[in-house]
């Protein structure tokens, strides 16, 4: 059916801000909208502290992103591009029920994520400790790094997740279990765990991967925008038409991330299932229908 592959538009949605900027003629091109004295500032030279337009981009990304995929979910949840059905749930016991102004009001609010993530963010940028090619407008959307700062993240971001669950029970605990209470996660729990795990599964491999990775703004942007979007949708209660493709290239779908949450110990990545692969940790949702999953997930 063409009408629920047409919510496919979030994906290159979430690049709609640095995409819109950095078009040749576009009258959204940076260079038309502000003054040069907004952007133009080397880290190596210049005292001052950095210019905080490129860290409000960024922001502005990511919440763009945001808000296009609370508009695709609501679309599924409410059988829009399901001619009037509600979606095929993952788990067999259903999706949870729940209002859908407090599951985003909810998600919005959290202190543990998007509260965290924008300190880390106005931290590290205005503090001047990100490596000075990310302070650069110059070019465009560097694709190759974005992938490469999509697939470092997710590694390190794995290594981290295995050591919240292996380390001990007492750091268990504290950091990723508050996470695990939900065992059938809807789309609003993406970032709902404690500091700690934020810190330990998401800050930490954010600053590994831009020391890793050496980027301008816009790739920093496109990066940072699919990586908090494309966690927040493997959260999701849902499938989705392009979850079959998904799977084929062993990028993370939200049947492979409830795998995790109802079981524990596999599938620990997140954005790709390449380093569960590896480290002989991954398991198929097929593996459990039809008795803990729906076929066909």
């Amino acid at each position: 059916m063409i009408l629920p592959w047409m919510s496919a538009i979030v994906w290159p949605c979430m690049l709609a801000v640095p995409l819109a900027m950095t078009t040749p003629g576009s009258p959204l091109h940076y260079s038309e909208i502000f003054q040069k004295r907004w952007y133009e500032y080397d880290p190596s030279t210049d005292d001052v502290m950095p210019k905080p337009l490129g860290l409000s981009l960024g922001l502005l990304a990511v919440a763009v992103g945001q808000v296009l995929i609370l508009c695709v979910f609501g679309g599924f949840k409410f059988g829009y591009f399901t001619m009037g059905q509600e979606p095929l749930s993952i788990q067999t016991k259903g999706a949870r029920p729940y209002v859908f102004s407090e599951g985003v009001m909810t998600h919005l609010a959290q202190p543990e994520g998007f509260v965290l993530l924008f300190l880390y963010l106005a931290g590290t940028w205005m503090g001047k400790l990100m490596p000075d090619s990310y302070y650069s407008f110059e070019g465009g959307i560097e694709w190759v790094k974005v992938f490469g700062c999509l697939v470092a993240q997710d590694g390190i971001q794995y290594a981290m997740h295995r050591l919240e669950h292996d380390a001990s029970p007492a750091f268990y605990k504290y950091s990723h279990k508050p996470h695990h209470k939900f065992t059938n996660p809807r789309l609003f729990d993406a970032f709902n765990g404690s500091i700690l795990d934020t810190i330990c599964m998401i800050l930490i491999p954010l600053y590994a991967t831009a020391n890793i990775v050496h980027c301008n703004v816009w790739t920093y942007m496109a990066f940072g925008s699919m990586y908090a979007n494309w966690l927040t949708l493997i959260h999701s209660e849902y499938t989705f038409p392009w979850d079959n493709l998904f799977h084929i290239f062993g990028f993370g779908t939200p049947a492979d991330h409830h795998v995790h949450h109802a079981f524990f110990k596999y599938n620990y990545g997140h954005l790709f299932m390449w380093f569960d692969q590896l480290g002989n940790t991954y398991k198929h949702p097929s593996h459990f229908a039809p008795k803990a999953f729906n076929r066909n997930v």
